[in-house]
C-alpha cells in the first residue's frame, strides 16, 4: 500500500477539535506527497464506542450514527474511512499490537492524534508510546485540544450543552448547526388536526437529542442532496398535554400543510431553544402557544 496520512481517533460529532485534527493531516498529505506519489488521507475511528464495550451501560449517547460520522468525515476532507469494530479482544490488545495491526497495513508517514488520545489495554498508550513504537516508521503529530470561549472542546461537552437545551453552544463547538436524522413515521396526527402537521422522528436510544422542549430550525429531505432547507417549529419529548410516553422529534414546516413525508429520510437541524416542554390544561391554550412557537421561529430564523 502507498503511503498516507493517518488520523485516529473516536471523531463523535466531527466537532471543531476533530476538523482541525483532520485539516492537520491534510497539510501533512500536502506536504509530504508529489503530484506523482500523492498521499492518502485515512481516517481511523471505532465503533462501538469503546464505553459500551469497557464498561457496558456506561456508554455515552453519540452525537452521531456511524453512518453520519462517516459522511462528516469524508466531507471534511477525508480520502478513506476505517472503521474498526471495536471488542473486548482489542480492548485488551497492547499499545504494540494496536499500532502494528491497525496503523502498520495502512503504511503511514505521518500519525496525527489529539493529546489526550490513549490507546491499548487499559488505555495504556499515550501519543509519546506512540510516537516511541513508530520510530523509523512513522512520525506522530499530537494536536492540542481546541477551545472557543474558554471552554474545552470536546464531545462530553457538546452533549452537556444538548442535555440543557443549548444548542447555540453545542454549533459553535460543532462548528455547524447539530442535527437529527431518520425516517418520518406516522405519529399521532394530532398536529394536522390542530392545523400543525408534523414530520415525526423517534428519538433513538443511543443517540444524543437536545433536551425536551421546543426549538427553531431547519427540515431538509435526506433523500434528495439538492433539497431546499425548510424553517420548521420543532418540538421534542413526549407531549405531555396529551399524556405521551414516547419521546419524539416533531418538526412543523412552516406554512406547509401539503407536505407528504412519511416512509422520507430528512435531516433536522436546531438552531435556537425557545421554550421548555409545558403540559397545557386545554388544547386552546395548546394552539395558542403553537402559533406564538411559529411567530418565534420565524423571527429566530430570520424568515417571513
Amino acid at each position: 500500500m502507498r503511503r498516507s496520512v493517518v488520523a485516529i481517533g473516536n471523531f463523535d460529532g466531527v466537532h471543531t477539535g476533530h476538523q482541525r485534527l483532520l485539516n492537520t493531516a491534510i497539510q501533512h498529505a500536502c506536504e509530504l506527497g508529489t503530484e506523482r506519489e500523492p498521499l492518502q488521507v485515512i481516517v481511523v475511528t471505532f465503533w462501538p464506542h469503546p464505553m459500551s464495550v469497557v464498561a457496558p451501560g456506561h456508554a455515552p449517547a453519540l452525537l452521531t450514527s456511524l453512518n453520519d460520522r462517516i459522511d462528516l468525515l469524508r466531507r471534511y476532507g477525508a480520502d478513506e474511512v476505517r472503521v474498526v469494530q471495536f471488542t473486548r479482544d482489542v480492548a485488551g490488545w497492547s499499545p504494540e499490537k494496536f499500532v502494528d495491526t491497525i496503523l502498520g497495513p495502512l503504511n503511514p508517514a505521518v500519525v496525527v492524534v489529539g493529546e489526550n488520545f490513549t490507546f491499548g489495554s487499559r488505555a495504556a498508550g499515550t501519543p509519546a508510546t506512540m510516537r516511541e513504537i513508530g520510530t523509523g516508521r512513522f512520525d506522530v503529530d499530537v494536536i492540542h485540544l481546541v477551545s472557543i470561549d474558554t471552554e474545552r472542546t470536546c464531545s462530553s461537552f457538546i452533549r452537556a450543552a444538548l442535555a440543557r437545551g443549548d444548542v447555540g453552544v453545542a454549533a459553535r463547538h460543532l462548528g455547524r448547526l447539530f442535527r437529527v436524522g431518520g425516517v418520518v413515521v406516522v405519529g399521532d396526527q394530532r398536529g394536522r388536526e390542530l392545523g400543525f402537521p408534523t414530520a415525526n422522528l423517534p428519538v433513538a436510544a443511543d443517540l444524543a437529542t437536545p433536551a425536551d422542549g421546543v426549538y427553531a430550525g431547519w427540515l431538509r429531505r435526506a433523500d434528495q442532496p439538492s433539497a431546499v432547507r425548510m424553517p420548521a417549529a420543532i418540538s421534542v419529548g413526549t407531549n405531555p398535554t396529551f399524556n405521551g410516553v414516547e419521546r419524539r422529534v416533531e418538526s412543523y414546516v412552516l406554512d406547509r400543510t401539503d407536505l407528504e413525508l412519511y416512509g422520507i429520510d430528512i435531516t433536522v437541524e436546531f438552531v435556537r431553544h425557545l421554550r421548555g416542554q409545558v403540559r397545557f390544561g386545554s388544547v386552546d391554550d395548546l394552539v395558542e402557544q403553537m402559533n406564538k412557537d411559529v411567530a418565534a421561529t420565524r423571527v429566530a430564523l430570520g424568515v417571513d
